[in-house]
């Protein structure tokens, strides 16, 4: 099942661990997020109705990420607004983590682990996307 994290009433992260999941088209992140995330779950020989997707203008003013562990193990620590540390979770095969807002580090903590990272664009570059934070102290 899916969790949200929260810090002073802020969707921050959404987790996502492999046995989220479930049969049909489920989707964890809400209408005004900027990215958005959705899992299939169908048997064989389903057809999903072919579409396109119209030309819509849409205005962005945050990156959103999503990362996808494919293999191998992370931590992934989730921070407030202001930089404040507020979770730690670890992610390993098949997890996923929508981030939301707020800031976010990672750990790898296995060999040979492969991570996919989707983010919406465009970007801008490091300098005008982000903002360095500090590691919590252990």
């Amino acid at each position: 099942m899916s969790r949200v994290i929260e810090a002073r009433g802020e969707r921050l992260a959404v987790y996502l661990p492999a046995s989220s999941w479930a049969e049909g088209l489920n989707f964890f992140s809400e209408d005004g997020d900027f990215v958005q995330v959705g899992t299939w779950g169908y048997d064989k020989g389903t057809k999903l109705q072919p579409h396109i997707h119209n030309a819509v203008r849409r205005e962005i003013s945050r990156t959103q990420e999503v990362i996808f562990v494919r293999n191998g193990r992370i931590a992934a620590s989730v921070f407030d607004e202001d930089g404040n540390f507020v979770e730690k979770l670890e992610l390993s095969s098949g997890d996923a983590l929508i981030l939301l807002k707020g800031g976010h580090g990672y750990e790898i903590l296995e060999d040979s682990t492969r991570v996919l990272e989707v983010k919406n664009g465009p970007y801008p570059g490091a300098e005008v996307d982000r903002r360095r934070l500090e590691w919590p102290k252990p």
